[in-house]
């Protein structure tokens, strides 16, 4: 009985770690992707002042639910620039070039979404 308890321990030990996800790249694929949520409802915005970590040329995936149209700036080099809509389940993606801090603002709103440090 004890036998049998361990391998399904070990088991069960194993499944989860297959399962676990991580953030780092590897050597053989591209590196994951960074999402920042953003939701904008009755003139507050979520996050504000956030940050969050990326790499040169990792995808970053910007996905947005807004009550009201705006504009996202990422002030990085190239600028990007995306129209948001008054919608659930807009997304953004782009990439960063040139390491550094690299600021996520609403025009509209006034408020810096998130600064990404990226390595």
């Amino acid at each position: 009985m004890k036998a049998h308890s361990i391998f399904g321990l070990v088991t069960a030990a194993a499944i989860a770690s297959a399962c676990s996800t991580t953030s780092e790249s590897s050597p053989s694929g591209p590196p994951a992707e960074t999402t920042v949520a953003i939701r904008i409802a009755a003139d507050a915005v979520t996050p504000t002042n956030g940050r969050a970590d990326a790499e040169v040329g990792q995808p970053i995936v910007l996905k947005v639910d807004s009550d009201a149209p705006d504009e996202l700036h990422v002030h990085s080099d190239p600028p990007h620039t995306f129209a948001v809509e008054p919608r659930v389940g807009q997304e953004f993606r782009f990439t960063v070039t040139v390491p550094g801090q690299v600021e996520v603002e609403l025009h509209e709103a006034g408020k810096t979404v998130t600064t990404l440090q990226v390595r």
